[in-house]
């Protein structure tokens, strides 16, 4: 794997955003996973429910279509694949090799078909890098509490993971700071923001140039204090 995790195919293709850290690309995952290498992928892609994710049609259809396209590049593009996809539509998968709870302690109690939501399944296919290392076990629980969203991200982004949930689950999925994280569906940018701060390379593709905007902004700010990240004005 190239040190950058960047394949020969990009070499042409300038990136919209790069840093000494991170390098963001604004096009589609299904032209540009098959260039790309990492140690590890962490995404959340949409969720089929007809949220405007800024020219994505998210719907059933859409999102079968996404996985079924993309979840066999992801898997030859890193040893570990690790997504969020929501309670409901863990079964619209191929089965993962282990599903990783992720615990908010304070959810917004959002409703379930059976009561309040307080979890969410993070979709993990291949080894347990902390395994795979010789690293000895770790729970397969990451809990955090969910502080708000900053009303910058908000403002611009529907559904922005809360960055310091986001950096938990990261370790979790990443033990070492010489891995290159991917995330090929970068939204707000949050995945790429977390690995920057964790001292790790990481790669983005969004679809979306204004999404792509938010996510070079909030990184040309500068790693800042955690807590300042998640309640940044607009």
């Amino acid at each position: 794997m190239p040190d950058d995790g960047i394949g020969p195919l990009l070499d042409s293709i300038a990136p919209y955003y790069a840093d000494d850290r991170v390098t963001i690309y604004h096009g589609d995952a299904r032209e540009l996973l098959p260039s790309l290498r990492a140690d590890v992928i962490l995404t959340d892609l949409p969720y089929g429910i007809g949220v405007d994710y800024d020219g994505y049609n998210d719907t059933p259809d859409a999102l079968d279509a996404l996985v079924r396209d993309t979840l066999p590049m992801m898997r030859a593009a890193a040893p570990v694949v690790a997504l969020t996809c929501g309670v409901p539509n863990v079964w619209r998968y191929p089965p993962a090799d282990w599903i990783v709870c992720w615990h908010q302690t304070n959810a917004d109690a959002s409703t379930g078909r059976w009561g309040f939501n307080a979890w969410q399944p993070l979709l993990v296919y291949g080894t347990d890098p902390y395994l795979r290392r010789q690293r000895g076990r770790r729970s397969d629980v990451v809990t955090t509490a969910t502080g708000p969203e900053g009303k910058y991200v908000r403002s611009y982004h529907p559904c922005p993971k809360p960055l310091p949930s986001w950096r938990a689950i990261l370790h979790r999925v990443s033990p070492d700071e010489s891995d290159v994280v991917l995330d090929p569906f970068l939204g707000s940018g949050t995945t790429v923001v977390a690995a920057k701060y964790a001292g790790r390379r990481a790669i983005g593709i969004e679809q979306s140039e204004r999404y792509c905007e938010v996510a070079a902004t909030r990184l040309a700010q500068g790693v800042l204090d955690v807590e300042e990240w998640v309640v940044v004005d607009a």
